[in-house]
């Protein structure tokens, strides 16, 4: 397990690591790659690519991913909801500030941190596309195996995972644990093993 030091509570609360913080770290370069192939081969120019993070759970997560990118490009934040407190199933995504406008003729690229019901994502591509932008895809970090997942446009995916809950690298429980460098379960209350 890896240690953060002096988190030694936060430590006591993951039941086991799926994801390294070794292999997002590669990951991430390789979706980057994969990213800047296909905005190039969308026609892409830098002065029209726009990057735009589901927050708050892909705030780690863009940060990484855009300083591996070698384009010009803008930000722009979608502020999103699905998880309130502890919920650990989607209650359905709801924009919590409008979004972005000018985004016609522009190479849009959703950043998530995850693909699990796939509401969030459909959400949002439905209303970018009603902006006309000139290509819409989607970069997610983590997909479950789900069928509605399944259903979603999604076009680069970083690592497929079991469908457990999870937290870690901007993924959180009730806004905890976002800070882990790894991909990680919870313990059930009151397991001290």
């Amino acid at each position: 397990m890896t240690t953060i030091p002096g988190n030694a509570p936060v430590e006591a609360d993951i039941e086991r690591v799926l994801v390294t913080a070794d292999a997002i770290a590669d990951r991430i370069v390789e979706l980057a790659e994969e990213l800047g192939r296909g905005l190039t081969e969308s026609g892409a120019d830098d002065e029209g690519i726009v990057l735009m993070p589901v927050m708050t759970g892909s705030m780690l997560f863009v940060s990484d991913l855009v300083r591996q990118l070698p384009h010009k490009l803008r930000l722009e934040l979608a502020l999103v909801s699905s998880y309130p407190g502890t919920a650990k199933e989607s209650q359905g995504a709801k924009l919590n500030m409008p979004l972005p406008s000018g985004l016609a003729n522009r190479h849009v690229v959703l950043v998530d941190d995850i693909l699990d019901s796939g509401g969030t994502i459909r959400f949002l591509r439905e209303e970018l596309a009603k902006q006309a932008p000139a290509s819409l895809r989607s970069v997610v970090l983590l997909r479950k195996p789900r069928p509605d997942a399944a259903d979603v446009p999604c076009e680069h995916v970083g690592f497929e995972i079991p469908d457990e809950f999870v937290v870690g690298y901007g993924l959180d429980f009730d806004g905890l644990y976002r800070n882990l460098p790894y991909i990680g379960t919870l313990r059930p209350p009151g397991d001290t093993s």
